[in-house]
């Protein structure tokens, strides 16, 4: 007896290293100080002495039952980019910028091509976001998960300098909020998903005019957006960011509110954008009520922030300049903290 036989090949681990190299390296900073396979991963904090006072944030998430239907359709390398963006998404919205993710995956059966195909996805995210991927771990548990299914899940750390953290604090009535818009579904939802269409193979492969011609599960796992570039943008063409939030589990009620303080209260359009279609098709097909849709997803918007109002129009162009489309969805008014849909 030995451990390939318990059902865990050391070789495998071995050729899985070697396919990911050549992903991870294209993913480095300057900062990183050393290479792939070793027990940690080192970044140097020597650039960012001259801020006046420097903060750590971090961010740690995972893709959810997102990578079920991954599972069902054979496609693994874009589950990556959702796992970076879950992260570093939250790390910018308190003004951070990304600096390094490690990743954890847990599977059944350790298969190199496919592990090399999710961590292709792993560091597309990182590049979008700038960050170095220097570390991880694939860890193969027979008997724990079936052979052809895993888990994903990540950690990223971020800088900022206190001055410049995005508190909430200053958050006046007047201000007007932005939202910018998301690519789909991204990771949140997906166990009321997964109830209401039926996600075996031949379903997912089945195309909808509705959905622009593509098919469910092309839709369903679009990847999700990474909002660090937009954010720095922002920030780089002079405009303070007064509050953020990240629209994930929970959508628009539970999310929002985390960027307010006591005292002011969130006025939401709901006419001051295009919902994405795929949004529609589980609303009508599951039967879901609008509080709940508003309760669960992101509804087409992934991030939002809130700006002075002399500021949001500057604010706009300067995410749309950047690569991304931003609509003003709302505005801050004095009451109790929380949102109203209108």
């Amino acid at each position: 007896m030995d451990y390939k036989n318990a059902g865990v090949d050391i070789e495998a681990g071995y050729k899985a290293v070697e396919l990911m190299k050549k992903h991870i390296e294209s993913t480095m900073r300057s900062e990183v100080l050393t290479g792939i396979g070793g027990f940690s991963g080192a970044f140097s904090l020597e650039p960012f002495k001259n801020m006046e006072q420097p903060v750590l944030v971090s961010g740690t998430d995972g893709v959810g039952t997102k990578l079920k239907i991954a599972f069902e359709m054979d496609k693994h390398d874009t589950v990556g980019i959702d796992c970076v963006a879950m992260c570093v998404n939250d790390i910018a919205c308190a003004g951070g910028e990304p600096l390094f993710f490690l990743d954890y995956i847990a599977c059944g059966k350790n298969k190199p091509e496919k592990i090399e195909s999710i961590v292709s996805g792993v560091a597309e995210g990182c590049r979008q976001a700038g960050a170095a991927l220097i570390g991880g771990e694939t860890a193969e548990m027979p008997g724990f998960y079936p052979e052809d299914e895993y888990d994903l899940a990540g950690f990223a750390a971020g800088i900022v300098d206190r001055k410049e953290m995005i508190t909430g604090e200053s958050i006046t009535s007047g201000d007007i909020i932005i939202g910018i818009a998301s690519s789909g579904l991204h990771s949140n939802g997906f166990s009321l998903v997964r109830k209401v269409f039926d996600i075996r193979d031949e379903n997912l492969r089945r195309t909808y005019e509705s959905l622009g011609g593509k098919s469910l599960g092309e839709v369903i796992l679009t990847p999700t957006t990474i909002y660090v570039k937009a954010l720095r943008a922002v920030k780089e063409g002079g405009v303070s960011i007064k509050g953020c939030c990240h629209i994930t589990g929970g959508g628009f009620y539970e999310n929002i509110p985390r960027m307010l303080h006591e005292g002011v209260h969130a006025q939401i359009k709901m006419d001051s954008y295009e919902v994405p279609p795929v949004f529609d098709m589980l609303e009508r097909d599951g039967d879901i009520s609008k509080d709940i849709m508003y309760n669960t997803f992101n509804m087409g918007i992934g991030m939002m922030v809130t700006v002075d109002s002399s500021d949001a129009d500057k604010a706009v162009n300067l995410i749309n300049d950047s690569g991304q489309k931003a609509f003003i969805v709302g505005r801050i008014t004095e009451g109790q903290k929380g949102i109203t849909l209108v």
